[in-house]
């Protein structure tokens, strides 16, 4: 296995939406097939992974299953989330999966050490996303794979319209980039790629549509949630952007628009293959 980082390095950034349950119970609903179906025609059983960025473990146990726990690395920037991602993968069996704590802007492992990293989400976080692609490159093999997805918030489309919804993506814009991250990361990628130093850089790109009653649920129950508690919710009363009334009536309105019978959301993701 590649060598353990020895230190805990910070990103530099805040992460905007935390660790709470709105946000966990979200991402926990992510899989290798509904967030990685990009990669998964590239790998097989025996390859060398890195995954950055790994949350809350469910992605990483998919990918985990295809290339053997043995061959995975997860990578966490503290404690904190690496606990979550250990916790999911002794859930699913998969405690040979090793989770690490480091900075993706500088990896604390040997160059060509992994097949393939992979990172979902992640970049728009980061205040130096084209230092952690060049440091995914340069950890990479020769001919293995870089793999990336990140949303862009600003190609998000909704309807019914709904104010409320409309002033949560103003803010979460403002706050986002506040905290050093780029949130439309992904129309972003296919250019970051090339200033990272790859060549040979296929561009994509996907979304998650919310429009059944269930998935609609979710998607406004994890807005609201995030709305009233945590990180992004104190950020917002901290800096005087939105008090709790304000906060409150938008995550009502995500309910209204989620209970109406023709509500729609989709999602935009930009996606990058790139090959070392």
């Amino acid at each position: 296995m590649p060598t353990t980082p020895s230190s805990t390095p910070s990103s530099g950034a805040a992460y905007t939406h935390g660790y709470g349950a709105a946000v966990l119970d979200s991402h926990r609903a992510r899989t290798a097939e509904n967030s990685a179906a990009h990669l998964l025609p590239q790998l097989r059983n025996g390859q060398r992974l890195l995954d950055v960025g790994s949350g809350a473990g469910t992605i990483t146990g998919g990918l985990a299953r295809i290339v053997g726990p043995r061959n995975v690395t997860a990578l966490e920037v503290g404690e904190e989330a690496a606990a979550l991602t250990r916790a999911e993968l002794q859930r699913q069996g998969l405690a040979e999966v090793e989770v690490v704590v480091g900075d993706a802007q500088a990896l604390a492992f040997e160059s060509d050490a992994f097949d393939v990293v992979h990172a979902h989400q992640v970049l728009q976080h980061l205040p130096r996303p084209v230092a952690a692609l060049a440091e995914a490159r340069r950890v990479t093999r020769p001919g293995g794979i870089v793999a990336v997805r990140d949303s862009d918030y600003e190609g998000f489309r909704w309807f019914p319209e709904a104010p409320g919804v409309d002033r949560w993506r103003e803010l979460y814009l403002r706050a986002a980039r506040a905290n050093g991250g780029t949130p439309d990361a992904g129309r972003r990628l296919l250019a970051w790629a090339h200033e990272a130093g790859f060549e040979d850089v296929e561009p994509g790109a996907s979304t998650w549509l919310h429009a059944t009653p269930e998935s609609r649920a979710a998607w406004a129950a994890t807005c609201a949630g995030r709305l009233t508690a945590g990180p992004f919710a104190d950020q917002l009363e901290r800096e005087g952007w939105a008090d709790a009334a304000e906060r409150g009536a938008m995550a009502e309105d995500f309910r209204r628009w989620a209970a109406n019978e023709d509500g729609w959301f989709a999602l935009l993701h930009g996606e990058v293959i790139a090959r070392a």
